[in-house]
């Protein structure tokens, strides 16, 4: 099958793209997919622990493969894990599809996930660690954004409404609703 999705979400780990893309898909009347599920099905175990038994580059491979997959596959709303976006191939395969960037800032970070050591990525010093993240990736999301929602202080329905009325706006009357034109609400 060739697809193309309809909505696909990026942001670091705990912004909500999981929720948010359910109650995308929900409104949309399309399909849920996320690839860290994917991953997790396909492998059988926990994303942690495929960290800690295979180290990141492992995972990273996996992610690539569950990307590539998905975007080919799925139709509806794709929300793609925090770091899928690290690597080059991923990105441009990201070029032309509504891509929603959900940011947050450290402060929505500690209050929705507490930063705990459940994220292998946060495991010492997760506030240092979160910045550290953002630092690296937040020009990796903006570059393969069609728009930019900010979560902080929204609940998850309000995120979806924002979405949707972001993407609404980057539409040209007429023409193919996938056309880039970031727009940040």
């Amino acid at each position: 099958m060739t697809a193309a999705p309809s909505i696909v979400l990026v942001g670091p780990m705990g912004v909500g793209k999981s929720t948010v893309g359910q109650l995308l898909a929900e409104r949309l009347g399309v399909g849920h997919r996320d690839t860290d599920e994917d991953i997790v099905t396909d492998q059988g175990r926990a994303i942690a622990d495929i960290f800690v038994d295979e180290g990141e580059a492992a995972f990273r491979a996996l992610e690539k493969q569950a990307v590539r997959r998905a975007l080919a596959e799925h139709d509806g709303v794709l929300a793609l894990g925090g770091g899928a976006i690290l690597d080059a191939d991923t990105r441009g395969l990201l070029a032309g599809q509504r891509v929603v960037y959900l940011s947050m800032d450290v402060e929505e970070a500690v209050r929705r996930t507490g930063l705990n050591a459940a994220r292998p990525l946060l495991a010492v010093n997760p506030r240092r660690q979160w910045r550290e993240l953002m630092e690296a990736r937040r020009h990796l999301y903006e570059e393969v954004a069609t728009a930019v929602v900010a979560t902080d202080g929204r609940t998850p329905e309000e995120v979806a409404r924002a979405v949707l009325d972001a993407l609404e706006s980057t539409v040209i009357p007429g023409g193919d609703p996938r056309t880039p034109g970031r727009r940040t609400l």
